[in-house]
């Protein structure tokens, strides 16, 4: 490597007293690389060495190709050592040997002999900033014989005046390691022999010179836990990935085709260890995913796993957006627990959450003194219902900071799809804002202009790198084209959560059965704007917190009623158009409210003849059978993949409908939302044979009655619901058959 070695105009053969060395001493220095490392001396004379160690008593310098002692450096009073050589013309690589009172010594690179190589790193791509910025193992090539292991820090803080490193490899003394800005606002550093596992922070300096809180890094990929918080070093990425096969089949085929059931988990809460611990992502990998193929589920959707020092926010404040949460392991063990899945043919969904960030001081908020990530205005920056600040996607850098985080989680750890957390909070400049509480765009209107374009290059760049991953919207509102193309003037996003379908269906289940023939639309609505969207059907982790209950206590009646219904609704869940999620615990049928800070009650499951049991085995059917039958699925987000039979018999509270497949084959799916057996009830059919039951949430096997709908299910030529033939059936009481020619 070639050294430039600077020249100044001051004459004086002592210590140089400079702005440089005096902003050292305050703590304030931009540039170091100015006056420390090897330079050409003051007066002409050979070369002087400049190193800031006001923590040591004595420095020495070795030139390292020899090992020779060239001396011992002179201390001012700042703590700036200097060593002159007045015979040495070119530059060379040396160490230094610094000395502390106590009398250990250690022996070192000089950080800032690498001048040079950082001031010339102007190497950063847009939308791929986590391959630059934050710390970077690598082997620094100063000759054809030398290399130098170190990591190279970059952090982006355009309005600092200064930016020092802090770490466990320099006793956390914020004195020690000055960064030197550049024009693109990017603080450098590389500093040799640093290894994974070191831990460090960031001391900036507003632009006033007032020291802000120490900062964890925005690019680290591991953060120590509370209270500690430290960025830690990581290695270069090394992880021997076994899911080529399921990689290879993701870009062959057309998920939006296939089926599509979720289970969404919360990594802490999912399953404890004996003395309540959590399960490792490793450990998770061994016990959740063998679950999880069990019982069919085609998707894991888990709630945020980048790091969030609030473990009660359940990962929705984060605060290291690079890094999986240290609480379960290692960024390897994350990837191993989606390798595992992969390999177990199962897709994974991570929870992504670009709305909005804590105030945690070593985060983001202030980061540099100013309002770099967040809205400088509290009617655009602060978010009431969450106390959180909101992020400025108005500016490029905030942009290209969010799209380079979702695009690392799709390449680095091979995620399938990114569920976007909180877009009505994104959209609407008015949310949850009283009037005077908001400021209009442009137009007077209340959209948020700089983000709808923020989340349509969001899509676009996700689809542009990885057309094989699916985007999907926690979307409250009716905003347009949520799901369609940027093309076509929509958001660009796979799938919208259907939040209205959601709400009406369970007001409506929460209804005892002798009211429910007065409220028959909220069942019957969703399917008139059920394909104006690509939808997936939420009964999410929202549903069974903060005093909603469970999905099992909005039903009403006794035990056997409330089971009844639950079985009921979640098979109707199954058959209506759309793809399922549910959250975990759902299926065990659980009275309890989710809690974060304990594992699921599987002794719900000790007796196998109970009605919790009994929901377990109905969800594993329901996702046998959807992923079984391809009327359930195939033409899922298609209007002609779906008819009602009867969808206006609100006095018996009965629905029925069909599904079709690409071929136009149908299954049967009739709901009796009362506890009435109904006798020779008639349902039009389009083919004549004998049908058989594909399933019955009142089957004994599930926790119901054992009704069955009939002994001979044989189509007569009786027109029924405009169709040539139909079907005389026995309705189990609050039940769901679904039904289909043998």
């Amino acid at each position: 490597m070639n050294i430039a070695v600077s020249s100044t105009s001051s004459p004086s053969p002592q210590v140089s007293v400079v702005p440089v060395l005096s902003d050292l001493a305050k703590g304030h220095c931009a540039t170091p690389f100015d006056e420390l490392g090897l330079h050409s001396h003051p007066s002409g004379k050979g070369l002087v060495i400049r190193t800031w160690r006001p923590d040591a008593a004595k420095v020495e310098v070795f030139d390292h190709r020899s090992g020779k002692l060239l001396g011992a450096m002179i201390r001012n009073e700042a703590g700036v050592f200097e060593l002159h050589l007045p015979r040495r013309k070119n530059p060379f690589l040396y160490q230094l040997n610094v000395h502390w009172e106590n009398g250990h010594s250690f022996l070192l690179y000089d950080p800032y002999f690498f001048g040079e190589y950082i001031l010339a790193q102007s190497d950063i791509e847009s939308e791929s900033l986590y391959r630059h910025l934050g710390a970077q193992v690598i082997s620094h090539k100063v000759n054809s014989k030398l290399n130098i292991q170190g990591v190279l820090f970059k952090v982006y803080a355009p309005y600092a005046r200064s930016v020092n490193i802090v770490g466990s490899f320099n006793g956390w003394d914020d004195r020690l390691h000055p960064m030197a800005s550049a024009d693109d606002g990017i603080w450098r550093l590389f500093i040799p022999s640093l290894q994974p596992g070191d831990q460090y922070k960031y001391a900036i300096c507003d632009f006033h010179g007032n020291q802000l809180p120490l900062k964890t890094d925005p690019f680290a990929r591991h953060i120590e836990q509370w209270p500690g918080l430290a960025s830690v070093v990581q290695g270069i990425e090394s992880y021997s990935w076994k899911d080529q096969v399921w990689m290879s089949k993701r870009k062959e085929k057309d998920d939006k085709e296939q089926p599509f059931s979720i289970y969404e988990v919360h990594a802490g809460s999912w399953k404890r260890k004996e003395n309540h611990d959590f399960l490792s992502f490793r450990e998770l990998a061994d016990e959740l995913i063998p679950y999880v193929a069990d019982m069919g589920f085609t998707h894991i959707e888990l709630l945020p796993v980048s790091e969030h020092p609030l473990f009660d926010s359940w990962g929705y404040q984060p605060v290291g957006l690079f890094a999986p949460s240290s609480r379960y392991g290692s960024p390897d063990d994350f990837r191993y627990f989606v390798d595992q899945c992969h390999q177990k043919g199962i897709g994974v969904i991570l929870d992504w959450v670009p709305a909005h960030f804590p105030i945690d001081e070593h985060g983001l908020a202030r980061f540099d003194g100013s309002s770099l990530y967040e809205h400088p205005d509290p009617r655009r920056g602060w978010h009431p219902d969450w106390q959180t600040c909101i992020y400025d996607f108005g500016k490029p850098w905030v942009q290209d900071f969010l799209i380079s985080n979702a695009l690392y989680w799709l390449d680095e750890f091979h995620i399938d799809g990114l569920r976007v957390d909180a877009v009505a909070s994104m959209l609407y400049l008015d949310y949850s804002r009283d009037h005077g509480e908001w400021e209009a765009n442009i137009h007077g209107g209340n959209e948020n202009l700089e983000a709808v374009t923020f989340l349509k290059r969001f899509n676009e760049k996700v689809h542009s790198k990885f057309p094989d991953v699916l985007t999907i919207a926690e979307e409250s509102t009716s905003w347009p084209g949520v799901s369609k193309a940027v093309s076509e003037g929509g958001l660009g996003f796979d799938f919208k959560w259907n939040m209205g379908w959601m709400n009406d269906t369970l007001e409506y289940m929460k209804l005892d059965p002798v009211y429910r023939q007065h409220h028959h639309s909220q069942m019957t609505f969703s399917t008139v704007y059920a394909w104006s969207e690509d939808f997936v059907l939420p009964l999410s982790h929202d549903e069974v917190v903060h005093g909603k209950g469970t999905i099992l206590t909005r039903m009403p009646g006794d035990d056997w009623q409330k089971f009844a219904n639950l079985r009921a609704y979640l098979a109707f869940m199954y058959a209506h158009p759309g793809k399922k999620l549910l959250f975990m615990g759902a299926e065990l049928g659980t009275h309890k409210e989710w809690n974060q800070n304990a594992a699921l009650d599987w002794s719900l499951l000790e007796n196998s003849d109970g009605f919790h049991a009994g929901v377990q085995r109905l969800v594993k059917a329901l996702n046998h059978l959807h992923s079984g039958e391809p009327a359930l699925y195939e033409k899922d987000l298609d209007a002609p993949g779906f008819a009602w039979t009867t969808g206006d018999d609100s006095s018996q509270s009965v629905l029925a409908f069909r599904r079709y497949d690409s071929d136009g084959r149908s299954v049967q799916v009739i709901c009796n939302l009362t506890p009435v057996v109904r006798h020779d009830y008639r349902i039009g059919v389009p083919e004549h044979g004998l049908y058989a039951e594909l399933l019955n949430t009142d089957d004994e096997c599930f926790g119901g009655s054992g009704v069955k709908t009939g002994e001979q299910l044989q189509s007569e030529e009786i027109p029924v619901h405009h169709q040539t033939y139909s079907l005389s059936l026995t309705l189990p009481p609050l039940a769901t058959v679904v039904l289909a020619l043998s």
